[in-house]
């Protein structure tokens, strides 16, 4: 059962605030707020999305600190009404509409707090998603770092150890690692390629598309912050209010599926339903590579050159500017007092 995933980890008090209440807008202002946003879409250059717990509730994994999430009742001491195992859910409509969005080039990347591998199950490849959190359907070389991608979800959670050994051949031998399983437990560090991944794309964005997520875990609630300082936009869609609801461009308060499916409306595309033959857990060849590549970081680096170095180059030049001209005007009040 996927409750099983929150019962795996460490005890910790500070899980943020729980069971906040939800707050839906008025059916004609979500339409109003779905049209503009995909007239943001599709005139942005760089569109990064960010997806939380949220987008997988209707397909049967319950969120976390919604006011019937695992954390919210657990305080209570109770357990969701809903919860199906990882292998038997499947990704939902807006999983599905994510991956056409992807295709169709309005979205450049996902950066995803979901452990529950839906977005790779809906057939996104590598080079699109950073996961940083962890994905129940990999595991991890703990001697050469490869990923690699599992038929079944792992049985356990914490980067522990499931003796297995590794599958990659280094310099015609075979790899003397063991394979554990992703999931970070609440000590671990973020994976550093995937947060380095997470870090430029949320800069370069023109438009960071946050899904169902409070925003409160840090540092990948302040993620969609970054593109502020350039310029960019930051639309929170979500039931409940986030950390950073002041900051942002758009709000819209309704379900995630509503949203994208008005969405594709607008942009003229179709959300196509899930299909297992697109599945690579359903690859009979286990072991499919699922490593971020130095290529990836390096094209996403020379966008952050390309956009956000000249951009601070522009704001430090109209900074010295404006220095200059304020030296010059008081220079003139000394001379005319003189």
């Amino acid at each position: 059962m996927s409750c099983n995933y929150a019962d795996g980890l460490s005890p910790y008090e500070h899980k943020g605030v729980l069971g906040a209440p939800e707050r839906f807008d008025p059916p004609e202002r979500v339409q109003e707020k779905c049209e503009m946003l995909a007239d943001w879409i599709r005139n942005a250059r760089h569109v990064v999305l960010h997806t939380g717990a949220g987008i997988s509730t209707s397909a049967g994994i319950p969120d976390f600190r919604g006011p019937n999430g695992v954390w919210t009742l657990e305080k209570q001491g109770k357990k969701p009404n809903i919860d199906i195992s990882f292998k038997d859910a499947i990704p939902t409509k807006t999983h599905m509409a994510i991956k056409k969005l992807v295709e169709e080039n309005y979205v450049h990347y996902i950066i995803s707090q979901n452990i529950d591998g839906l977005h790779l199950r809906s057939g996104i490849t590598r080079k699109y998603i950073a996961e940083l959190h962890g994905n129940m359907f990999v595991e991890q070389c703990n001697f050469c770092d490869s990923q690699f991608v599992r038929n079944l979800p792992t049985a356990t959670v914490g980067k522990k150890c499931l003796e297995i050994n590794c599958k990659r051949i280094l310099r015609g031998r075979p790899c003397r690692g063991k394979l554990c399983d992703t999931i970070l437990d609440w000590e671990h560090n973020l994976p550093e390629k995937d947060l380095e991944m997470s870090d430029y794309h949320s800069s370069v964005a023109d438009l960071n598309i946050c899904l169902g997520t409070t925003l409160q875990i840090v540092p990948s609630g302040n993620l969609p912050l970054r593109c502020k300082k350039f310029g960019g936009k930051v639309v929170i869609i979500n039931l409940q209010p986030t950390k950073h609801d002041k900051k942002a461009d758009l709000i819209i308060n309704t379900y995630v599926d509503d949203v994208l499916e008005k969405v594709m409306k607008r942009l003229g595309l179709e959300i196509v339903e899930y299909c297992e033959k697109g599945d690579p857990t359903m690859n009979p060849l286990e072991g499919l590579n699922w490593n971020i590549t130095k290529c990836n970081i390096k094209e996403v680096k020379a966008l952050y050159d390309l956009y956000c170095k000249k951009t601070k180059k522009r704001k430090l030049e109209m900074k010295k500017q404006r220095d200059s001209k304020t030296k010059k005007e008081e220079k003139t009040e000394i001379i005319d007092l003189m």
